[in-house]
């Protein structure tokens, strides 16, 4: 039958053609199939389409309902490379640094991931540190849950790498309430000596650095490993097993007022901006602390990475009140040049964020006043962990002339954000814009310096280099940094022999040495993530 069919429309050919006129016969006329259609994207060298064009077309795609949105998943049917042109067309439309860096065939290079990673500049500093050290990514259910909840899988504990290369240098700097951590009384100041039988001062081969790594920094939760330490004080080391659990962040470490000579000194630990809770966390304290009639706040974010503009923004209006913020401005974002006058990413009108005198709807009620202490000066307790939305608490509050006084060490130099953006299970963070104050400043890419600090890098502000005194409990009155605004409260000076910074954290960089736990890309990852400045809508209110 076949055969039939195909002879029968080869035979209407002929004879339509025949009728043609012209005269003689017609060789039939054979049918050639279409070849076949490619539907994946092409690559032309500095030519981009839309992003929209990539968006949401997966590999893999996600199904269900997305609990960010109560929505079902957007993804439908792609490949890899839909999901590397998305990520090509994204971040030349929305990186701030979109024309530092040259433009990748995306089929050159398998993983997804690892495309991302050539998508940012290679630039430097002044200092000769890189001027985009926070490009990262996450996954995407890993990050809802620590945005909505602020909890994610570990042991409720804040490492101190003092150094992440042998001899490495791996301390407690404190740990969260009811958190396994806190159970097998682990606190500020122990050293940890080995994970699971690995030399975590000297082990130096690849395998040992894994495991310290699986140990350290577990990625679920129900993982046991054990450790050997040595608390602080103790000259004799210890065993303890830990499980690793999901485990909330506590925004506000330690609130408490201190009588200085008949004034009182506000202390806040505030170790994130960067989930919901924060917001409700700060605003009780500030409260507590305008109850109490402070006349001097320290604010502790020496590990604080930022987190929310807007909470940032509250908090600065909670220190200076409403007469030294009213028409001022907190920060201006400014984007690529792509995008003079209106956000990429939400199509709103570019506008300054004011102080916020008024909840934003995080964890208090959008439109509830805000307490203030109304204060000219504060003292900020920073090291390298001080970054981004911490940051940008100092940037604004110096464009209108608060005075800042910086305790410690030189913060992060990140006065850059990003809109973190999901595109099929991975969200991405890439510098899409720098903020500036109301004085338009915003040029701190190498931190804040206390003024007398050994190494005079950085935007030089008023204070004191401190050492990060592992000796004692934060919050504890003779603890280093707290002890050293103390004095300065009292005396209007440094202290007279101020024990400098005797070590700094690993930057949280890939090294060339081997042994460096940072080599990791999920630790880096990890770590980097507590240093983020956020705008993204959609994660602000559920």
């Amino acid at each position: 039958m076949q055969l039939v069919r195909i002879s029968l429309i080869t035979l209407s050919f002929a004879v339509l053609a025949g009728c043609g006129g012209g005269g003689g016969s017609s060789a039939p006329i054979t049918v050639t199939p279409p070849p076949p259609v490619n539907n994946n994207p092409t690559f032309t060298k500095d030519v981009f389409q839309p992003e929209g064009n990539f968006k949401d077309r997966c590999a893999i795609p996600r199904t269900g309902t997305n609990p960010a949105t109560g929505n079902p998943f957007p993804d439908i049917a792609g490949s890899s490379l839909f999901e590397k042109h998305w990520l090509r067309s994204w971040s030349n439309n929305t990186y701030l640094f979109f024309d530092e860096y040259e433009d990748i065939d995306p089929a050159t290079i398998v993983d997804r991931l690892d495309y991302f990673e050539i998508l940012k500049t290679e630039a430097l500093t002044a200092s000769g540190n890189p001027k985009d050290q926070f490009h990262f990514t996450q996954d995407t259910a890993e990050r809802q849950q620590l945005v909505s909840s602020g909890a994610s899988a570990g042991y409720g504990v804040r490492l101190a790498l003092i150094s992440s290369t042998v001899p490495r240098d791996i301390r407690i700097a404190f740990t969260e309430p009811n958190s396994p951590a806190s159970t097998a009384n682990l606190s500020r100041g122990a050293i940890i000596l080995e994970v699971d039988g690995v030399d975590a001062v000297n082990g130096g081969s690849q395998t040992d650095v894994n495991a310290l790594n699986a140990g350290l920094f577990p990625s679920d939760g129900g993982e046991t490993h054990t450790f050997k330490v040595l608390d602080l004080g103790s000259a004799t080391s210890r065993t303890i097993t830990m499980t690793s659990d999901v485990v909330t962040t506590q925004p506000v470490n330690v609130a408490k007022t201190i009588d200085i000579a008949g004034n009182k000194v506000g202390y806040l630990h505030f170790t994130t901006f960067g989930i919901q809770g924060a917001e409700a966390d700060v605003t009780a304290a500030m409260q507590e602390f305008a109850n109490e009639g402070i006349t001097d706040l320290v604010l502790d974010m020496r590990y604080n990475g930022g987190g929310f503009l807007d909470i940032a923004s509250e908090l600065s209006f909670m220190i200076a009140g409403p007469a030294q913020t009213n028409g001022r401005t907190f920060e201006t974002i400014v984007f690529n040049s792509k995008h003079p006058t209106i956000n990429p990413v939400t199509g709103a009108a570019l506008g300054p964020t004011p102080f916020h005198s008024v909840g934003q709807g995080f964890s208090v009620n959008a439109g509830t006043a805000l307490p203030s202490v109304n204060l000219n000066r504060v003292f900020v307790l920073s090291t390298g962990r001080t970054c981004s939305a911490s940051e940008a608490v100092i940037n604004g509050l110096r464009g209108i002339d608060v005075e800042v006084v910086l305790i410690g060490s030189t913060t992060c130099g990140k006065p850059f954000g990003f809109f973190a953006t999901d595109n099929c299970g991975v969200t991405y963070f890439s510098i899409q814009f720098k903020g500036v104050n109301d004085k338009d400043f915003g040029d701190y890419a190498d931190g804040f310096t206390p003024a007398d600090a050994s190494v005079q890098s950085g935007e030089l502000i008023t204070g004191c280099e401190i050492a990060d005194d592992f000796g004692h409990a934060l919050g504890d009155e003779a603890e280093g940094q707290l002890s050293a605004a103390l004095t300065y409260i009292q005396t209007g000076a440094c202290p007279l022999v101020a024990p400098k910074t005797l070590a700094k954290p690993s930057n949280v960089s890939q090294t060339s040495d081997p042994t460096s736990l940072l080599n990791d890309p999920r630790i880096r990852n990890r770590l980097l993530l507590e240093q983020t400045l956020l705008l993204n809508a959609p994660e602000k209110r559920q």
